[in-house]
C-alpha cells in the first residue's frame, strides 16, 4: 500500500506541475487569466465598490407638525400630501411645504392605523398596517372614492412612472409590485445589499426608475435598482436633529422628491422640521 500512494502521489505532482507550466505560459503570453471574486462569480450581486456611499447635503429646513407620526410623504405642484399612523390619530392631509401649515386633512376611522401614500394621477392610495386595506382617494378633495384588499402589512408605497406599477414595502426584505387601478400584486423582488437581504424598508419613493427607502429605525435611505432587488447606494442621514429635538422625534420616515430637480424634502414620525436635501458623495 505504501508502494501505492507513492505512485498516487508522483501522478499528482505531475498534473500540479503541467497545470502551473500552463497558467505561466497563459499569464506570459498576455492571455486573459483574471482572479475571479464573489461578484465574477454572480454577476447579478453587487460587489462593495458598486454601491455609492452618500451624505444629507441640507439646503433648508422647514417646520413640521411635531404631532404627525409620518408615513408617507409625495410633493406634487407645491403641496406636500401627508399620510400619518398610530391609532385614533390616523390620517391624510395637504400641508403647505415651506411653512408646515395643515390644509386639509382626513382622518381614517379609530381602528385603522394608517401607512405609506402615493399619488397616480388624480388619486391616491394610501395603506393601512394591519388592516388589510388600501383606500383610494381623490386628490383634490382627500375623500375616499373606492378601497382595495391585500394580504400582510403595509408600511411604505410609491409610484413607478416608468414601468406604471405601484411599489409596496411590508417591513420585510420583499418589495411587492401591483397593478396601479386594482392593487392586485403582479410580481416582488427581495432588497439586497452586497447579496444579502435588507429588512424593515420602510417608505418609499419611486424616482426615475429607482425606489428610495427609508430602514425602519436607522438613520439611513438606500436607492434601490427595483429589476434586481440590489441596493446601489446607502445614504447616511444622521444627525439632522438636534439633541433636544430628537428627545421627543421618533424615528426617520418620509421622502418626497422635489420635481425637475435632485433635491429631496425628508422627515421623521414626530420631528419638529422638514429638511430640503440633496444626496451627495460621502
Amino acid at each position: 500500500m505504501e508502494l501505492s500512494r507513492g505512485k498516487a502521489g508522483q501522478i499528482a505532482w505531475r498534473w500540479v506541475l503541467m497545470i502551473g507550466l500552463v497558467v505561466a505560459t497563459l499569464s506570459g503570453s498576455g492571455a486573459a487569466v483574471e482572479p475571479t471574486d464573489a461578484a465574477d462569480a454572480h454577476p447579478s450581486r453587487p460587489s462593495p465598490r458598486t454601491v455609492e456611499q452618500l451624505r444629507v447635503e441640507v439646503i433648508n429646513s422647514y417646520p413640521h407638525d411635531p404631532t404627525a407620526f409620518t408615513q408617507g410623504l409625495e410633493l406634487h405642484n407645491g403641496v406636500l400630501y401627508e399620510g400619518t399612523g398610530l391609532y385614533g390619530q390616523s390620517e391624510i392631509r395637504t400641508v403647505d411645504p415651506w411653512t408646515g401649515q395643515v390644509t386639509r386633512r382626513v382622518p381614517l376611522p379609530e381602528g385603522v392605523f394608517g401607512e405609506g401614500i402615493t399619488l397616480v394621477g388624480d388619486h391616491i392610495w394610501q395603506l393601512t398596517w394591519q388592516e388589510g386595506t388600501a383606500y383610494l382617494r381623490d386628490r383634490n378633495t382627500l375623500t375616499q372614492v373606492g378601497q382595495a384588499s391585500y394580504t400582510g402589512e403595509g408600511w411604505g408605497l410609491c409610484y413607478d412612472r416608468h414601468t406604471r406599477r405601484l411599489v409596496m414595502s411590508n417591513g420585510s426584505a420583499e418589495l411587492t409590485f401591483r397593478d396601479p387601478r386594482s392593487f392586485h400584486p403582479t410580481g416582488s423582488v427581495t432588497v439586497t445589499l452586497n447579496g444579502e437581504p435588507v429588512y424593515n424598508i420602510n417608505e418609499l419613493e419611486c424616482v426615475n426608475g429607482m425606489v428610495w427607502a427609508n430602514i425602519w429605525l436607522e438613520d439611513r435611505i438606500v436607492r434601490i435598482d427595483p429589476r434586481t432587488g440590489a441596493v446601489t447606494a446607502v445614504v447616511d442621514a444622521s444627525g439632522l436633529l438636534t439633541a433636544e429635538e430628537r428627545a421627543n422625534a421618533d424615528v426617520l420616515n418620509g421622502i418626497a422628491a422635489v420635481p425637475g430637480g435632485d433635491t429631496f424634502l425628508i422627515t421623521g414620525k414626530l420631528w419638529p422640521r422638514m429638511f430640503l436635501v440633496r444626496f451627495v458623495p460621502a
